[in-house]
């Protein structure tokens, strides 16, 4: 989740559709009718859409106008201004001596300068530019260098989530409102494929570039934002996920909806008793961010290893409330440069490859930020020889077919079915299903993300071999789609001998009577509960 959710009150309301606006809408040419951008100060730069620009001649006038941010002038001239900065940046710290914020910091300075001189000299043959506009151009050159390029005024955008680019055209879709599209994003596909690569060097993936021998690539971005792009579609292909909250907990997920009360404490409690829990759902329904949070919860005096195709979770960063954290390693994996040798991609490590170093790191537990192919049989393996308390991500279509989705990558693994259905009762506890409904989005609603399902499972095999399973939260029927308490958990005496609540009265520990009590699963209020916390 991927990170996909929006802190409460960031972006605040939004404007109100006239008329126009609904007929628009209605019939596919919403034109851009936003709120006024914000004036733009040293604190909060101009962000540049990447538009086509206005002409450079004489006859041109420069204008911040249309779309947020437009460029005054073609992209050639910052392309032009960013090589001269770079160059100036080599000249002064040639062997790359310095931090890399120092040198980030120089770097703002020579952009200042250098465009300062463009602009003197653009405005001997142009309508000079507005220090709004010079600004602009200052900003696009700073981020041609060290962010998203051309790309980086979509991404700054409130509310974006995906970025999907086809040839030179992107299309931006919102958390909060309908997608938008942008009809020029680069001058041509050499230019969006020399994009991908420079991504991919300024993230430190530079062994990861998008070539004819290595068609498709993966990496993410500086600011953490996914990047997947292809040279095998029609076009090259481009898609930007973006990953804007890194310190989300079961706290800010409850505020969005995703979780109630009832179920941040059952959740919270699974972690502390050390269940392997499962997170699974579709795409973009927010198990990273579910996955994030619940690693949060992990007690500071335990051993983590994160093992991630791409860097998604950061729980090695400190969290927000500033306390500590467990020891984690964070692994990630690493492509091929293309190279076959004896078979295998040269350069390549994957998170199957990773399992056996990481265990050495004598984790307690092991967190995978998201199970694909082969690597589920050492995360199950891992999670039934003793590594209690690990967890992971999946996706899957339909919470009734999670068991077969298991099943299906451990037989693709080469395991036998029954081996598998064995494995899989032997290491998974719990799995928690997420899901999304859309409230109008096309009419400026959002994007619902909440859980619906969570199962037991058990440590033997029923009818046809296959794990049991218990329901234990369910939706309560077709008007309460979200999960509601169906069946006590046999592991309920674990959950309150070894959860400890210290934000609550008396530091109690979970207690059944919370799931008993509450027949609407807490969604409908406060949680009731007995005793001192009550």
């Amino acid at each position: 989740m991927a990170d996909t959710h929006q802190r409460p009150g960031v972006n605040g309301p939004q404007p109100a559709l006239d008329r126009d606006d609904i007929a628009g809408l209605l019939t596919g040419h919403l034109t851009q009718r936003r709120a006024p951008e914000p004036q733009p100060s040293a604190a909060q730069p101009v962000p540049l859409t990447a538009v086509p620009s206005a002409g450079t001649g004489p006859a041109s006038v420069p204008r911040l106008a249309g779309l947020p941010g437009e460029l005054p002038v073609g992209w050639e001239a910052v392309e032009t201004l960013q090589a001269q900065v770079s160059k100036q940046l080599t000249g002064r710290d040639p062997q790359r001596l310095m931090e890399e914020a120092d040198r980030r910091a120089l770097a703002r300075s020579l952009v200042t300068t250098a465009v300062a001189d463009w602009a003197a000299t653009y405005a001997q043959a142009n309508v000079p530019l507005t220090e709004a506009q010079e600004q602009a151009v200052a900003t696009a050159v700073f981020n041609s260098m060290y962010r998203g390029g051309r790309l980086q005024s979509l991404l700054d955008e409130d509310g974006v989530e995906d970025v999907m680019v086809d040839g030179l055209r992107a299309h931006v879709e919102y958390l909060d409102r309908p997608r938008r599209t942008i009809e020029r994003v680069a001058d041509s596909h050499e230019e969006l494929i020399a994009w991908v690569n420079r991504m991919a060097r300024l993230s430190g993936h530079g062994e990861r570039g998008l070539t004819q021998s290595t068609p498709m690539v993966g990496f993410r971005m500086p600011d953490g934002s996914r990047v997947t792009a292809s040279m095998l579609t029609s076009r090259p292909s481009v898609v930007i996920r973006k990953h804007r909250l890194r310190d989300t907990g079961l706290d800010e997920l409850r505020q969005w909806g995703t979780i109630n009360v009832l179920l941040q404490y059952f959740l919270r409690a699974c972690v502390q008793a050390r269940m392997n829990l499962l997170v699974v759902g579709d795409m973009g329904a927010g198990k990273t961010s579910l996955l994030r949070a619940l690693g949060r919860e992990i007690p500071a005096d335990e051993r983590l290893v994160t093992l991630e195709s791409d860097r998604e979770l950061y729980l090695d960063e400190p969290s927000a409330s500033g306390g500590p954290g467990p020891v984690t390693y964070a692994f990630e994996a690493r492509q091929s440069n293309g190279e076959i040798l004896d078979g295998r991609k040269a350069g390549e490590v994957t998170i199957a490859d990773m399992f056996a170093t990481a265990l050495r790191f004598n984790a307690t537990r092991v967190v995978v930020g998201e199970v694909r192919s082969t690597e589920i049989v050492p995360m199950l393996q891992a999670m039934s020889a003793g590594g209690s308390g690990s967890m992971c991500t999946m996706h899957v279509r339909r919470p009734h077919a999670i068991i077969s989705r298991l099943v299906q990558l451990c037989t693709e693994a080469g395991m036998a079915t029954e081996a598998a259905h064995h494995l899989i009762a032997a290491s998974v506890d719990v799995v928690v299903y997420l899901t999304y409904d859309w409230d109008d989005v096309k009419h400026g609603g959002r994007k619902h993300r909440y859980v619906s399902h969570i199962y037991e499972v058990h440590d033997v095999v029923g009818e046809g071999g296959r794990p049991t399973t218990t329901e234990l939260f369910a939706p309560a029927g077709p008007r309460e789609p979200r999960a509601v308490f169906q069946n006590m958990p046999s592991f309920i005496g674990e959950l309150e001998n070894k959860s400890r609540f210290p934000d609550l009265d008396g530091a109690p520990s979970f207690q059944r009577s919370w799931l008993t009590d509450n027949p609407l699963g807490a969604w409908g209020g406060p949680l009731r509960r007995k005793g001192p916390a009550a």
